[in-house]
């Protein structure tokens, strides 16, 4: 499956259009994350754990959407764009989405 951010696949031309392809998962923190970002917090730096936790959540948003794509039959989604937004206190929806489309 082809993926990119752009609304073309280089050196391909799109035959057809499918339909949006979308791929989300819900993410919330745990109480031995939280400790350690609560000190990290207070020091300053990055908090890794949220950064892996964070990026752990997009691939698998990435690999749902790519699945929602191969259901549609399409050989690449194009556009592809990342939202994130707060389901409840402490949990964190992201959701990956794009155009579905068959290529020549």
């Amino acid at each position: 499956m082809i993926i990119t951010t752009t609304d073309y696949v280089p050196g391909r031309e799109i035959a057809e259009v499918l339909d949006i392809a979308r791929g989300s998962t819900v993410r919330a923190r745990n109480i031995g994350r939280d400790i350690v970002a609560g000190l990290k917090n207070i020091v300053g730096g990055e908090i890794e754990e949220y950064t892996r936790l964070m990026a752990d959540a997009r691939e698998q948003a990435i690999e749902r959407m790519a699945a929602d794509a191969e259901v549609l039959g399409a050989d690449a989604v194009v556009n592809v764009r990342f939202t994130t937004s707060s389901v409840m206190h402490g949990a964190s929806e992201i959701l990956a989405y794009g155009t579905a489309v068959k290529l020549k």
